[in-house]
């Protein structure tokens, strides 16, 4: 008798409900043909296979899991002890899940001696690497015809996104692989390079199964019929290029050959050997880059931030985002012959995004501000993949932990997660002093308690946001003040005032009058752990002034003495300060100012990159400035390294004007962003980037989110390499509305999505690959799932 012990059942109810198809009784084995050790590895004695739904229409999982005889999971955890026992229930240990997708090249084969065998492409293991699932005796042969059938489905499904009853024999068949015979799973041997081929080499087994009689096995369809040997995939196809527009001036022309991004093979293919590429002008502050072959013309589009630039000097190549007018996604590469045409065609083309939005002329720049914008833009490898002699965190296959409060004996129907007022989770505030998480929903606000055990355990809800006076109004801004006892919040209808919340009381019982003529457009605390403390003065921004605001002020709160005004409008849209008091200032503008103290000018002004800035963090020692823009991030050192300030923060002393500190930019990869809007449909749009936060705590991880994804960069990593190295992201369900770290450790991340509220394990993060961009858990992490006493008040 065996036991299937899966967390996932626990934790979520009964998995087998979503299986459409299962093969109850099996061997996984992880084979390595191509291996110098010639060895395959057995991963489960016992398991079962099947093809689970997710929560994502048209996406499907191939799922294996380990069974157990009975009494040998409690006899494993006598044997690993109470550490070991609480790892035996991960679901990495018990369940391995892969994402149905043409790439794993899924496969059924029946040998002579009868064996049936699943396999499929290790997409994360070295070439020629794959998985086999080895039937039991007792599986029939029309059980495995069965269950090919339905993966094939399931493939057709994800690449048209229809229906399986929509398709043709035609478009099943490229799913119908005509591999190479599936090497044989021996403990013992594999085959090596030649017995692949069919030819054995000496001291090594044959492979079972002849060449021919798999094709010719393959070559039927599921009716008997013979069939058409399929072809190779389809490659991603470049979309029909649009009308060229009259050009008033040519920044640049370069030739370079042309590669299309392929998301079934995961790589650059050659498209022409030979383009133009022309930047030019073609209104005011409107700019075109246009893509000319010898015998057609291949793509154009208007020169915006959503190109996501990213120049790279050792490859010679250019790769960049292009948007079509349905909002389809596609990721292109220019290689250049030389270093020099690459430096001709990136400011030519830096000098149009930049002109475009800034709406100032590039000449005007300084020449070091210039080249300030342009190093910028060229940091990024071209692979991501980190170098096997590189520290690596442990990344865990794991979704986190759970709620102690989640009944996994409730129905769907005993939860409610959306209220009746179309409102959703919108901000996130996170507790210092008291271990608690605060999400904003329209004009309620919820109350999460971190338990010792980083889990999220419901708390209160405050279901009425409102005025003095009694008016009801959403939150717009949020901040945590004196010792966690009391809110800040922001009514946008009201733009000169900032209300007092006492959390201990759930209501609003100050308004506070900033100024008659000057409107608060942000606000941060007066030092980094400011709200730790009981200090009641905190910073105020408007579009052109920075000052002090002073709840303790009689009438107007807006302190006088420490005043920072401009008369130009600088558009300041965020601060944020040290935990020396020291404050960064950015502007929609893009650029940053550093001062030591309010009322006076700032010591350090960075140029700006063009795109505005939407949010900013600081570390508390004053070293690193962390901005947010919309398609990137801006990690810039703030300590001098030579001259006469040496070892001084641009804070305190001015950097030469010649020796400003390069941002490293921290960006996703093109080709992601292109299988992140091809499998979501969403556009590229971070959240503010925070580091993760705790007194005495070295600044070690930077997160943010886009969509259903959040990424986390790791510090030492980024500084430890020349070039920016990989992130890892989590994918959910739906769109990430609000996250930051746990205060105190950057292992626990809190994510706010619409109707639920999460604390996740950051070991659950994986590295960007196709099936992590597409695989959408059925359930998130930590999901904190609401039951129907709590939701009457106020659903998250």
């Amino acid at each position: 008798m065996f036991m299937l012990r899966n967390a996932t059942k626990y934790l979520f109810g009964n998995a087998s409900k979503e299986s459409i198809v299962e093969i109850s009784q099996g061997q996984l084995y992880l084979v390595r043909p191509l291996s110098p050790k010639g060895r395959s590895e057995l991963i489960y004695k016992d398991a079962a296979a099947s093809i689970r739904r997710t929560g994502q229409d048209y996406q499907y999982q191939l799922v294996i899991q380990r069974a157990y005889e009975e009494g040998e999971a409690e006899l494993l955890a006598e044997e690993e002890g109470e550490d070991g026992a609480a790892e035996a229930l991960g679901v990495e240990k018990d369940e391995k899940t892969f994402l149905l997708d043409q790439s794993l090249h899924f496969r059924s084969e029946i040998r002579e001696n009868g064996e049936k065998v699943f396999a499929w492409q290790d997409l994360s293991g070295d070439p020629g690497d794959l998985y086999e699932f080895i039937c039991d005796d007792s599986i029939k042969p029309g059980e495995v015809s069965t269950f090919e059938i339905v993966a094939i489905e399931c493939q057709y499904e994800r690449k048209y996104r229809k229906p399986k009853e929509t398709a043709t024999d035609r478009q099943l068949q490229q799913f119908n692989f005509t591999e190479q015979p599936i090497p044989t799973a021996s403990p013992l041997a594999s085959p090596t390079v030649k017995a692949m081929t069919g030819t054995p080499t000496k001291g090594q087994p044959e492979i079972d199964a002849p060449a021919a009689a798999a094709k010719e096995r393959n070559a039927r369809n599921k009716t008997g019929k013979q069939v058409a040997l399929p072809q190779e995939n389809t490659p991603t196809i470049a979309p029909p290029s649009t009308a060229v527009p009259v050009s008033r001036e040519i920044l640049v022309k370069e030739r370079a050959e042309l590669h299309l991004f392929d998301f079934d093979s995961g790589s650059f293919i050659l498209q022409d050997p030979s383009i133009i590429a022309t930047v030019s002008e073609i209104g005011t502050w409107q700019y075109w880059l246009q893509i000319t072959g010898d015998e057609k013309e291949w793509l154009g589009q208007r020169v915006v931030a959503d190109l996501n630039p990213v120049f790279n000097f050792e490859y010679l190549s250019f790769i960049f985002n292009h948007y079509t007018t349905d909002g389809s996604a596609y990721s292109w590469l220019l290689r250049f012959r030389d270093q020099e045409t690459e430096e001709r065609f990136q400011y030519g083309l830096m000098r149009a995004l930049w002109e475009q939005l800034n709406e100032t002329k590039w000449k005007k720049v300084d020449k070091d501000d210039q080249q300030y914008v342009l190093d910028a833009f060229q940091d990024l490898t071209m692979e991501d993949t980190p170098n096997e002699d590189e520290e690596e965190e442990d990344l865990v296959e794991d979704d986190g932990q759970r709620s102690e409060h989640y009944d996994s004996d409730e129905s769907e129907d005993d939860v409610v997660t959306r209220n009746d007022d179309g409102n959703v989770n919108s901000k996130l505030a996170v507790g210092y002093k008291h271990d608690r998480s605060f999400v904003v929903r329209g004009s309620k606000i919820g109350v999460f308690k971190h338990t010792p055990n980083n889990n999220l355990e419901f708390s209160t809800n405050i279901s009425k946001v409102e005025t003095p006076g009694g008016k009801l109004f959403s939150p717009d801004k949020v901040m945590l003040h004196s010792e966690d006892q009391n809110m800040i919040l922001q009514n946008k209808d009201n733009p000169n005032s900032l209300y007092r919340m006492d959390l201990e009381y759930g209501k609003v019982v100050d308004e506070w009058k900033i100024h008659d003529d000057i409107a608060v457009k942000s606000f941060a605390p007066d030092k980094k752990y400011a709200q730790m403390t009981g200090e009641q003065t905190f910073l105020g921004l408007s579009d052109n002034a920075l000052y002090r605001i002073d709840p303790r002020l009689s009438g107007n709160k807006l302190v006088d003495s420490e005043l920072k005004q401009y008369t130009s409008k600088n558009a300041f849209s965020n601060a944020a300060t040290t935990e020396q008091g020291y404050i960064a200032v950015a502007s929609e503008k893009g650029d940053i100012r550093m001062f030591d103290k309010l009322g006076l000018r700032a010591k350090t002004a960075l140029p700006a990159l063009g795109e505005p800035i939407i949010g900013l963090d600081v570390s508390a020692d004053g070293r690193w400035i962390l901005a947010t823009c919309r398609t990137y991030l801006m990690l810039i050192d703030a300590l001098q390294k030579d001259g006469k300030d040496k070892g001084k923060l641009g804070f305190e002393k001015s950097f030469a004007k010649d020796s400003k500190p390069q941002p490293r930019r921290l960006a996703l990869n093109p080709s992601h962003v292109a299988q992140f809007q091809y499998e979501t449909k969403m556009p590229l749009a971070f959240t503010p980037a925070r580091f993760n936060t705790g007194i005495d705590n070295e600044e070690t991880s930077i997160i943010t989110a886009t969509g259903p994804f959040i990424i986390t960069w790791n510090m030492k990593k980024v500084l430890k390499a020349e070039k920016v190295p990989s992130y890892t992201i989590k994918r959910y369900e739906e769109e990430v509305k609000a996250d930051d770290f746990k205060y105190g450790s950057d292992k626990n991340v809190i994510v706010a999505l619409p109707n639920e509220v999460n604390m996740v394990a950051k070991q659950s993060f994986k590295r960007p690959t196709r099936e992590s961009i597409a695989a959408t858990p059925r359930h998130s992490g930590a999901r904190r799932r609401l039951g129907r006493d709590e939701v009457v008040n106020s659903p998250y």
